[in-house]
């Protein structure tokens, strides 16, 4: 996600039961019905400040005791247990933890999942054919591939991907797997995954790697007839087919503790969940049982590598392996 800070977007008058300062890493579009829902329900007002996870991340950090932040919302699990391991967050209620599969929770009950999504493959449909995919995100690193891949390495949706190879096949391999996407992609080396999907459905780059969520959003952008471009899933279990979630927690400093509370059970509640399996953010729900009513893969039919969201950690094995492949 790359976003201009918009500070205070929510306004600052507080609602009825009071107020709450969000920091939104996550995709407006999603952010957006949420709060506007939560809001109309509970009465308390939320002033949303929207930029990248990484940048609030580092911003609380500094920020520290004195951070205006009552809740932060990630698009990845990496930035908030950054803050966990910090002792920055506060612990979520059982009752809201409980409704999201504990898979997909702080392992330490400090925040909690709120939606998945999984890395694909997104490809153009005039380049290649489907038999010519590669069934694995290694093969990619290969001199095939030269030329042909588009790749946005600064997104923070790329860390847990690198996490997963690394994991898989140890650090020096991840390294060299890196080094070889950098020739390989060339100039198509992109800020951020919009840029990149509307360049490989241009036929610029013939394929490259990103949340599925990505290409849903742009085809109901441009129109099917202006799509010429598809997704295409890793073999079962393989280090490039990563399932991450998007999460929430609560800053220790709060002054506002229940209301953020609230508003973090709200996230996970049938409505909050109904709205993300509604919404345009093509986001798989994971909370109170909530299904996708989207038409994408059903999210009890996708089998990525087993990598655990605990596994996927902090982010800073994934950062350390992309500056030292000079991608960062």
């Amino acid at each position: 996600m790359t976003v201009g800070l918009l500070a205070g977007c929510g306004g600052s008058s507080s609602g009825p039961n009071g107020s709450l300062t969000l920091y939104n890493g996550q995709h407006e579009q999603t952010t957006d019905a949420l709060v506007k829902a939560f809001e109309k329900e509970s009465g308390i007002k939320v002033n949303t400040r929207n930029d990248d996870e990484d940048v609030f991340a580092a911003q609380i950090a500094a920020e520290g005791s004195n951070s205006p932040a009552d809740v932060f919302y990630t698009e990845n699990s990496p930035a908030l247990e950054n803050l966990r391991e910090k002792g920055l967050l506060a612990p979520v209620l059982p009752s809201t933890l409980a409704a999201t599969p504990a898979r997909f929770n702080s392992a330490a009950g400090q925040w909690v999942g709120t939606s998945a999504r999984v890395s694909v493959m997104i490809y153009n449909t005039k380049l290649l054919k489907p038999s010519q995919l590669p069934t694995s995100i290694m093969a990619l690193a290969g001199p095939a591939w030269k030329g042909k891949l588009a790749l946005a390495p600064q997104e923070t949706d790329f860390q847990p991907i690198v996490t997963s190879v690394a994991d898989a096949h140890g650090k020096a391999a991840a390294v060299a797997w890196l080094k070889g996407l950098k020739a390989n992609a060339g100039s198509h080396d992109y800020p951020d995954n919009e840029t990149l999907v509307d360049q490989v459905n241009r036929g610029q780059a013939a394929i490259g790697v990103i949340n599925q969520y990505y290409w849903y959003r742009a085809r109901a952008e441009v129109g099917v007839a202006n799509t010429h471009s598809a997704i295409a899933y890793f073999a079962p279990g393989d280090p490039g087919y990563v399932l991450d979630v998007s999460a929430a927690g609560i800053l220790k400093s709060s002054k506002h503790q229940a209301a953020a509370q609230k508003f973090l059970a709200f996230l996970v509640s049938k409505a909050g969940q109904e709205i993300i399996a509604r919404s345009d953010s093509f986001e798989y729900p994971i909370g109170s049982g909530v299904t996708t009513a989207q038409p994408e893969t059903p999210f009890a039919a996708l089998r990525p590598n087993p990598i655990t969201i605990e596994q996927l950690g902090d982010g800073s094995t994934a950062l350390g392996l992309l500056q030292q492949a000079q991608l960062l």
